[in-house]
């Protein structure tokens, strides 16, 4: 189940992140970045490379808490535990929450 989630999170965001490369690098020019006044002293390859792997991380940030925010109480209140090895005490011990 959990990487069935890493997926819904994963792919789309590597869908977008594809988009967002395509659509600033069809405005903007590799050579022209300056970072701190100075010009970025990579190829242009190595800029789109670190470009889209920006991108692709702040998508999966978006998509990773879209997927958070989805989850009912249910999900997040549940215990990872079964119910035989629940410790003494434990609210959830007789399983009825």
């Amino acid at each position: 189940m959990k990487l069935q989630k890493f997926m819904w999170i994963a792919w789309p965001a590597f869908l977008v992140a594809g988009l967002l490369e395509m659509l600033v690098f069809a405005m903007v020019d590799p050579h022209d970045l300056h970072w701190f006044g100075q010009p970025v002293e990579l190829s242009r390859q190595g800029i789109y490379t670190i470009a889209f792997f920006v991108f692709w991380g702040i998508t999966m940030l978006s998509s990773a808490l879209t997927t958070l925010l989805a989850m009912s109480p249910f999900e997040l209140n549940q215990c990872p535990l079964p119910q035989d090895e629940r410790p003494e005490g434990c609210p959830k011990q007789e399983g009825c929450c």
